[in-house]
C-alpha cells in the first residue's frame, strides 16, 4: 500500500546543538511529545509508548541515520506505526528550525487508508504542538543590553 507523509516544522531560539541535544534524550521525550514516553533499547534501538496505559501503542524504532547536531533518522518497526521518520534541525537567523517529518503505511487495510483524511489533520496539530513545547523547553538567548 502507498505510504502517506506527514510533516511539521518549528523556529526555536537556540543553536542547532542545544535542539539536536534535546529531541535524542529519549527520556525526556515526555516532557515535550505529547502523551509520549521514550527509551532507548539498545545501540540503534528506540521505543515510545503513546497513550496512558492501557489505551495507547508501543511504537518500536530503528535509528538508521545519526548525524548531530542536524539529523536523525528512524525507521518504524512496530505492529502499529510502520514507515520511515526523520528531525533535522538546521541553524537558521536566531536559532534553529526543526522539521519533522514521517512516511508511515497505515495500520487496519483499506480501514486506515479511508480514516486517514480525517486523523491527518489531528496527527499534524499534535506534531505542532509537541515542537512548540520542543521549543518551550530551551532557553531563549539573552538579549542585547542597551547601552548606557
Amino acid at each position: 500500500m502507498t505510504p502517506v507523509y506527514a510533516a511539521a516544522a518549528v523556529h526555536v531560539p537556540a543553536p542547532p546543538e542545544q535542539v539536536f541535544a534535546l529531541i535524542t534524550d529519549w527520556p525526556r521525550h515526555r516532557e515535550w511529545m505529547f502523551m509520549t514516553t521514550a527509551r532507548q533499547v539498545g545501540e540503534h534501538a528506540v521505543e515510545a509508548y503513546t497513550g496512558v496505559w492501557p489505551f495507547g501503542f508501543l511504537d518500536t524504532m530503528t535509528i538508521t541515520h545519526w548525524e548531530p547536531p542536524t539529523l536523525v533518522r528512524v525507521t518504524h518497526t512496530g505492529r502499529l506505526v510502520r514507515g520511515r521518520g526523520a528531525i533535522r534541525v538546521r541553524a537558521c537567523a536566531h536559532g534553529s528550525r526543526v522539521i519533522w517529518a514521517e512516511e508511515l503505511h497505515l495500520p487496519f487495510g483499506p480501514a486506515g487508508r479511508a480514516l486517514w483524511p480525517l486523523a491527518r489533520p489531528l496527527a499534524l496539530a499534535l506534531a505542532r504542538h509537541s515542537l512548540r513545547t520542543l521549543a518551550g523547553l530551551l532557553p531563549t538567548p539573552a538579549s542585547p543590553q542597551p547601552a548606557a
